[in-house]
């Protein structure tokens, strides 16, 4: 694939082979951040597992300190008490079957969906739409709520709150913050990351779990982090 001129000469920035600490590589991906947008910083993980194996399957939350640098819009399925709950926790679509209809017929416009238990049987159907975006509730991913947790639910969700998923090839691939945040910011984030994968390893993997992370940029050369250093951050 051939790379655009301002692609190499950041490319150029980076020593091939070389395995980065994480503060040295944030610092180096701002340097080499080329693209007129706020780029969005990314993490891809290469893990030891065998995808094909119901008990290597790797899935689960992480909590960024610092959050996205979007707004995140929530929706939640609720009726009754729950749906006057997540409406004063300021959700920006609350509702039942008129939202199950509204995504049946194409919208898909927010980025985080929620639901009480009891509205689990009539969003079932939606399982096909939202699954393959990473959107349908479930309580692997905490977003199956009771109307009394809505408020924190949506509060998280909020505050830089992205769900991980293994996908085909054994790879992790999910955002933590934009090139515009401060670097002790991204460090953060990027520590909680971590944690959260490694706190994901399933029961069974054997052997070594991360095998490698890259930090990129949506524009930029992947940076290879230094793994000793990096499984060594500690969240505050």
């Amino acid at each position: 694939m051939k790379r655009g001129k301002k692609y190499q000469e950041a490319a150029k920035l980076i020593e091939k082979g070389k395995a980065y600490p994480p503060q040295e590589a944030i610092a180096l991906a701002k340097k080499a951040s080329f693209a007129k947008f706020d780029e969005t910083v990314e993490l891809h993980f290469r893990l030891g597992v065998d995808p094909r194996h119901a008990d290597q399957q790797v899935r689960g939350v992480v909590h960024l300190p610092h959050g996205l640098g979007k707004k995140v819009k929530v929706l939640v399925f609720a009726q009754g008490e729950g749906e006057r709950i997540a409406r004063e926790a300021e959700a920006d679509w609350v509702g039942a079957d008129e939202l199950v209809k509204k995504i049946e017929d194409g919208w898909l416009d927010f980025d985080v969906a929620i639901a009480t238990p009891d509205m689990m049987p009539k969003i079932g159907k939606l399982g096909k739409i939202l699954g393959r975006r990473g959107l349908m509730p479930n309580p692997k991913s905490g977003t199956i709520a009771k109307p009394e947790d809505l408020p924190r639910v949506i509060a998280e969700a909020r505050q830089g709150r992205v769900e991980f998923k293994l996908d085909r090839t054994g790879l992790l691939h999910f955002p933590i913050g934009k090139i515009s945040f401060p670097e002790e910011k991204l460090l953060e984030n990027l520590a909680a990351a971590v944690e959260a994968v490694v706190a994901a390893r399933p029961s069974g993997v054997r052997g070594e779990f991360i095998k490698s992370i890259t930090l990129a940029t949506s524009m930029g050369p992947g940076i290879k982090l230094d793994l000793k250093s990096t499984l060594a951050l500690r969240t505050a």
